[in-house]
């Protein structure tokens, strides 16, 4: 979450209600955030001195803005580069994507999406694998129904996973054209 408000942050200062409504307005597609966590995100942020806090009035009421300081861009963009882990991979690909634009050049995003579709192929290939293996297993009569339904969802995984790599491999040709 720390990265995902550095993000919006770099777009423009921001209160922690602009915050909180800007997760609802998009990023609540892929990633939600209640006030308390967007609280408690902001304090560690705080406490890395990657944002700053400034507090002024408006009509005659206080309002703490956060803004991102130079090492809280340098640790975003770091992070924008960094591997993709395997745990939270649709979360942590998408929340890259939507901010692929604070990284300057062409050339860095094409590194970022191969690096994603890596980690998106092994993770496909890995329900592949599942797949395989449980073709052909013997399910005992009593858990029939719930083994179908399971294999319903590896189904839609693969789904999922396949068409993310056709999305990403269709934006991975349009970077290089461009």
């Amino acid at each position: 979450m720390e990265h995902v408000i550095l993000g919006l942050l770099m777009i423009q200062r921001q209160t922690l209600y602009e915050l909180h409504r800007n997760f609802k307005r998009g990023i609540s597609l892929f990633y939600s955030a209640s006030y308390g966590s967007l609280q408690t995100a902001l304090r560690k942020l705080l406490g890395k001195e990657w944002i700053s806090c400034e507090e002024l009035a408006e009509n005659g009421r206080l309002k703490k803005v956060y803004h991102v300081l130079p090492q809280g861009r340098e640790a975003f963009l770091h992070w924008m580069h960094s591997e993709t882990p395997d745990q939270k991979l649709e979360v942590t690909v998408l929340s890259k994507l939507f901010f692929l634009g604070h990284v300057e050049h062409a050339s860095d995003r094409e590194v970022i999406i191969a690096e994603m579709m890596d980690k998106m192929e092994r993770a496909l290939a890995a329900l592949e694998r599942m797949e395989q293996e449980l073709e052909g297993v013997e399910v005992p009569q009593q858990y029939r129904d719930l083994f179908h339904y399971q294999l319903l969802t590896l189904n839609y995984g693969l789904g999922a996973h396949r068409y993310a790599r056709d999305w990403f491999g269709r934006l991975r040709v349009e970077l290089e054209r461009n």
